[in-house]
């Protein structure tokens, strides 16, 4: 009876029209989280949260079809977006009441979410995501020391031109960071020119090094670890009738058509 079930739900959880209708239902419910930030009439307002407790009901189901058509607790926790969509729907079950009500709120926003893990696409994209920030980490290690440096530069030089600008150290970080993001920059550096006419180079040089060089590697990071997601995911979606024979399997083949090819001559 249970592997009947299973089966069930399992076909039930690799149906196309099933997995469609989850995503609709997980735009729906962003919707209406969307719409309890407007003032709506009591009635719409009691409607949306009949509504929301319908796509909490629904979520928990679909998590318990997927749990029950998986191989165990150890498979279906073995993946990382199990976890994740686990964390989520019990997440959406905390009750909205009395001074619980904005955390509550804030728990089912995040079941917009749900949509990385039930698209294949976007699950591949939060992938390499994750598996660059090691390389990312180290290029943002390097940046800060680039940051710290131009930061005690520009405290030493300009802290007397404008010290709510260059104060410290931390406050010339944050200047810097406005700098990198080309918010204003040409102000400041005009600022300093008027006392210092070669400060141009300063500001000239730290955009080139932030703007310029470590972005693309940031951009080359993730890039690289991309192509080789889409890769690894080609190679599991491949089938195995299309993969070249090994050599290994080429000489069996050989010694089977041999022992075949003795029978007959006994035979004969």
């Amino acid at each position: 009876m249970m592997s009947q079930l299973q089966k069930l739900f399992q076909r039930i959880d690799k149906s196309k029209i099933f997995q469609s209708f989850v995503i609709a239902v997980i735009i729906v419910s962003a919707l209406t989280v969307g719409a309890h930030t407007y003032s709506l009439h009591p009635t719409v307002e009691l409607a949306l949260n009949w509504m929301d407790v319908g796509i909490t009901a629904f979520f928990l189901i679909e998590l318990i079809i997927r749990f029950v058509a998986s191989k165990g607790i150890k498979d279906f926790f073995s993946k990382g977006w199990n976890i994740f969509d686990t964390i989520i729907v019990l997440g959406s079950l905390y009750p909205a009441a009395g001074s619980t009500m904005l955390i509550a709120r804030l728990l089912r926003i995040f079941r917009v979410l749900r949509l990385v893990s039930m698209i294949p696409e976007l699950r591949l994209l939060v992938n390499s995501l994750l598996k660059a920030i090691p390389q990312m980490g180290y290029i943002a290690l390097l940046m800060f020391v680039i940051f710290y440096i131009y930061a005690a530069m520009g405290s030493m030089m300009f802290a007397e031109i404008n010290p709510v600008l260059w104060q410290d150290v931390s406050i010339s970080m944050l200047t810097l960071f406005r700098i990198a993001t080309f918010e204003d920059w040409t102000d400041i550096m005009y600022e300093t020119m008027a006392v210092y006419e070669l400060s141009w180079i300063y500001y000239l040089t730290f955009i080139f090094l932030t703007a310029f060089v470590f972005l693309n590697m940031m951009v080359g990071a993730i890039l690289e670890v991309m192509s080789e997601e889409h890769r690894n995911a080609r190679e599991e979606l491949a089938d195995n009738d299309s993969l070249p024979a090994t050599q290994g399997q080429v000489n069996e083949l050989q010694v089977q058509i041999a022992e075949l090819k003795a029978l007959l001559s006994k035979d004969k």
